[in-house]
C-alpha cells in the first residue's frame, strides 16, 4: 500500500491538480468538447478494441497449442512467445519499418513474385500500426489464456465426447466457456495497454494515425500546455477504467450464462 501511495496515489493526484491549474475546468472543456480530441479518443479506443480482437484470434489457438502439444513443443513455443519481450520495442519497431516500407522486404517479395504489379501501402497507416502493436502485445493475450487453459478438466472434454457431442460443441459449450477467465484477462491487458501505446503508432504511423498519447506527447512537447496535457492523461486514465468495468461486467454475464 505504501508503495502504491509513493508511485503511483501521489502522481496522479498531481495530474488531477496540474489538470485544473488555477481552479478552472477549462482543460476538461476543450478536452471533451471539442471534436478534433473526441475524435482522437474514440480513435484511439477502436484502435486498441482492433488489436485486442486480432491478438485473441491469434493467440487463442498459440494458446491452444501449448496448453496440448506433448513436451518439448510446450517449451519451444513459449520460447517463441517470449522472444518479443527479449528484444527493444523500439528496435522491434524500427524492424517493422524495414519489413513494411514502400521498398521494404515484404513488398519486394510479392513484386518479384509477381503477386502484386505495385507495392502495398503498409507503412504509415492502420495497417502498419496495427501489425506493430500485434506483435508487441500478443504474449499478454497468449500467457492468460494458457495459464487457464493448464487448469482446464480434460475429463469434461472426454465426457462430452462419450454423450455424443461434436467437436464444435464440445468447444463452444464445453471448453471455451472454462476458458473464458483467461479470455477476459487477456483482452483487458491487452486494450489496456493498446490504449496508452506511444512508440509504435507514432513511428509506424507517420504522423497519420494520432493515438492519444501521442497527441499528450504533442501537447508537451511542441506546445507547452501542460495544463491540458494532464487534463487528456486524466480522460484516458477515466476512459481505461469505464472500458475495464464494462468488459468485466461482459464476461461476468457470460460466466454466468456459460
Amino acid at each position: 500500500m505504501a508503495f502504491l501511495l509513493a508511485f503511483y496515489l501521489v502522481p496522479v493526484g498531481l495530474l488531477l491538480l496540474q489538470s485544473v491549474e488555477g481552479g478552472s475546468l477549462a482543460a476538461y472543456d476543450k478536452a471533451l468538447t471539442d471534436g478534433l480530441y473526441v475524435g482522437v479518443l474514440l480513435d484511439t479506443m477502436l484502435i486498441a478494441a482492433y488489436v485486442s480482437i486480432v491478438c485473441l484470434l491469434l493467440g487463442y489457438p498459440v494458446a491452444y497449442f501449448l496448453a496440448a502439444a506433448p513436451a518439448p513443443w510446450p517449451t519451444v513455443g513459449i520460447i517463441f512467445v517470449l522472444l518479443p519481450f527479449w528484444t527493444s520495442i523500439l528496435v522491434r519497431t524500427y524492424g517493422w519499418m524495414i519489413l513494411l516500407g514502400r521498398n521494404g522486404i515484404i513488398n519486394r517479395l510479392l513484386l518479384e513474385s509477381g503477386l502484386i504489379s505495385a507495392p502495398f501501402p503498409l507503412l504509415n497507416n492502420m495497417t502498419g500500426v496495427l501489425i506493430g502493436m500485434v506483435h508487441v502485445l500478443l504474449p499478454y493475450m497468449v500467457f492468460p489464456i494458457y495459464a487457464v487453459m493448464r487448469r482446464v478438466d480434460t475429463g469434461l472434454v472426454s465426457a462430452a465426447e462419450g454423450l455424443g457431442a461434436p467437436g464444435w460443441q464440445i468447444f463452444r459449450r464445453v471448453y471455451f466457456p472454462l476458458t473464458l477467465p483467461g479470455v477476459l484477462a487477456g483482452v483487458t491487458l491487452v486494450y489496456i495497454l493498446s490504449i496508452g501505446f506511444f512508440i509504435t503508432p507514432a513511428l509506424l504511423g507517420g504522423g497519420k494515425v494520432i493515438m492519444i498519447a501521442v497527441l499528450i506527447e504533442m501537447q508537451v512537447r511542441q506546445f507547452l500546455n501542460w495544463s491540458f496535457a494532464a487534463a487528456l492523461s486524466a480522460v484516458l486514465l477515466a476512459a481505461t477504467l469505464l472500458v475495464y468495468l464494462v468488459l468485466r461486467r461482459l464476461f461476468r454475464s457470460d460466466l454466468q450464462w456459460s
